[in-house]
Formats: structure tokens, sequence, C-alpha cells
């Protein structure tokens, strides 16, 4: 029997088991090696790791856990999970093997679905993106697209006028706006292409311009796309718990899911008082750390029989 399961290996889910392993608390950590940002070549806005690659964070993550005996990786597929007992889960995994544990932490992650444009999915990470905090710099001064005509893709669009002077709104399809945002195009030199997208010239990852259903090409070297996202995996959706219709799974600011025991960190999950999935591996790994120090807390709480400081917080 473990303290914890952590079903998920990435920024968020390793974080947490590096705090569950500083506390001596048994941890077993359960992941496929399939992370969301596996295609970018780097990852920014992570303090000291600036640049590095995903693959070289969950490398060094996974080398730095190897130090805490209390905690197990294993690379593992889930099949599924239930309830064993009023204080106990049992998770099946792909193998056939079952392993027992005190609390769950979620950290499956969100899988992106591309928009239908062709050739679109091997430009995704390297020349076709979805966050400017993410990837922006690295383009600024080139020419860039972005696709969509709803007011996140205006807001987005007109952002990006500040890391070059060269964008353009790709509607794919008719559009009208009123005019306060109308004019915030106008006014941050934004152009508007209003035929459907329909391909993508590139070499390799690298695109060089946006077809269109008629109407010349549109040169560009980097183009800003709105994914559906959907949950990686359905444990959470099986477990019972609370899920907002973008599918991200509902928690409260401890991590804490409406099902007691369970708890959940990364992009997979969100508070009701954000409007959307954050998708920064700094704010997933910071997640698992809030996550794994409030389950250690429960732990304690049970073992003592001392009084839950944050029993009343689930959301």
């Amino acid at each position: 029997m473990f303290d914890v399961i952590v079903i998920g290996g990435g920024p968020a889910g390793l974080s947490a088991a590096l705090c569950l392993g500083r506390t001596h608390r048994s941890t077993l950590v359960l992941d496929t090696d399939e992370g969301r940002n596996a295609p970018a070549q780097n990852v920014h806005n992570f303090f000291t790791q600036d640049g590095t690659p995903p693959t070289e964070i969950r490398r060094v993550g996974a080398e730095q856990l190897g130090h805490y005996p209390s905690v197990r990786l294993r690379v593992a597929g889930v099949s599924g999970v239930e309830r064993n007992g009023a204080e106990a889960f049992a998770v099946a995994l792909a193998d056939g093997k079952v392993e027992h544990g005190r609390r769950l932490l979620l950290a499956t992650g969100l899988a992106d679905e591309l928009p239908a444009i062709d050739g679109i999915a091997p430009l995704w990470g390297r020349s076709a993106f979805h966050c400017p905090y993410c990837h922006g710099y690295e383009i600024s001064g080139r020419p860039i697209a972005v696709v969509g005509a709803t007011p996140d893709r205006v807001r987005l669009a007109v952002h990006l006028s500040r890391f070059t002077d060269d964008v353009v709104l790709c509607t794919d399809g008719p559009a009208e706006w009123p005019p306060p945002i109308a004019g915030a195009l106008e006014k941050a030199g934004v152009d508007v292409r209003t035929e459907r997208v329909t391909a993508v010239h590139a070499e390799g990852p690298d695109l060089r311009a946006i077809r269109f259903e008629t109407g010349p090409e549109l040169e560009r070297s980097a183009m800003f796309i709105k994914t559906v996202l959907r949950q990686r995996s359905p444990i959470a959706a099986q477990l019972g718990c609370a899920i907002f219709p973008d599918s991200a799974v509902e928690v409260n600011e401890f991590g804490q899911t409406s099902v007691p025991g369970v708890y959940a960190a990364g992009d997979m999950a969100r508070r009701s008082t954000v409007p959307m999935p954050v998708s920064a591996v700094i704010v997933a790994a910071a997640s698992g750390t809030i996550a794994a120090g409030i389950i250690d807390q429960d732990l304690l709480s049970v073992e003592f029989d001392l009084p839950n400081p944050f029993a009343n917080a689930r959301s």
C-alpha cells in the first residue's frame, strides 16, 4: 500500500513526487512518457530552465527522484481505478497488475486536437503554436498569422503586434466585429484575410505559407492556432470528479477534486475562477508541489487523529 499513487510523470507529477519523497511518503509514479509538450524543442518561462528541451527536464526530474528511496517510478499505463474501502484506491495497470494507494494524484495532462488544416501536424510545437508566452519571443520580428475569428483570436493577434509589425489575422471565413474590436485590430496594424484556410506549405517543420480556398498564399514563418483540448486519460471521469465543459477537472486552490482522496494537478485541472487551463510548465510544477503538500497534511491528520485544516476547502 503506497501513501500516494501519482498517475502522470510530467512536470506536475514529478514535482509532486519530489515533495512527497522529501517528506518520506511512499510514492508510486506511473507514466507512459507521452508528454503534451513533447513536439516542442524547448521549454520557456521556467525560471532556471528557460530553453531546456522538455525531454531533458523529464530526464533530470526522474534522475533527482532517484535520491529518494520512498519514491518509485514505473513506465506503465493505467487501465482503471476504483475505490478500495474508505481510505484506499486500487489502480489497475495495463500489464494486469494492481497497485494500492491511500491517496491519488492525477497529473495525466491534456491532449490537443489540431484544426483540420492539411499539413499542420508536423508543424505543431515547431512553427505552429498556441501560446505567445511559451513561443512568442523566439519568433519576434517574423511574419506571423493567427487563425480564427473569435474574440480570443482577435485579442491574440493584437497581443502579437508587440512581437512583430507583421501580423495577419486569418479568420477562416467571413467575420464581423463590433467597432471596438475592429478598432483594436486597426490600431495594432493587424491585417485580415477572410478566405477559408485549407492547408499550409512547409519545409519539414518550418512553415513557409498558408493556403486558402481562394486567393493567393500568405507567406508566414509562424502561426498560432486554437486546438480542442481533451483529457489524455478517462480516469478523472471514471472516478466521478467534477469536470468543466472545456474538459478540465475542477479543483480548488489546493488541488483537491470533488472526490475525497483524489487530487489533480497540471494543465488537466483548473479552479472555477480561472477561465481556461493554464499550460505553462512552471505552473504545472508548482501545482504539483502544492497538491503534494496538502496530501501529506491530509494523511498526517488521519494518522494522528488531528483536525485537517484543509478538510473544508474541497470544491
